[in-house]
């Protein structure tokens, strides 16, 4: 059986083995609902639907003036 002629050196073994770790793009498509960027079978961050059924429920932004009002008044 043959035999290798010279020792495999560390840093060539280490390159060799480097070379199927190398990592790849997550697969980004777009949502058909709202046409956002979203990862594929993942739910919508946008619209929180997944397929035709909506999974999460999108809160509204409450107004900046309304709740602080009422507190910071001094008189």
């Amino acid at each position: 059986m043959p035999l290798p002629k010279r020792k495999t050196s560390h840093s060539r073994t280490s390159r060799r083995r480097a070379a199927n770790w190398k990592m790849s793009l997550p697969s980004v498509g777009e949502c058909p609902r709202c046409r956002q960027p979203r990862l594929s079978h993942h739910v919508c961050l946008s619209c929180g639907f997944y397929g035709k059924r909506m999974v999460l429920e999108r809160k509204t932004k409450v107004a900046a003036g309304t709740e602080g009002e009422a507190n910071t008044s001094q008189d």
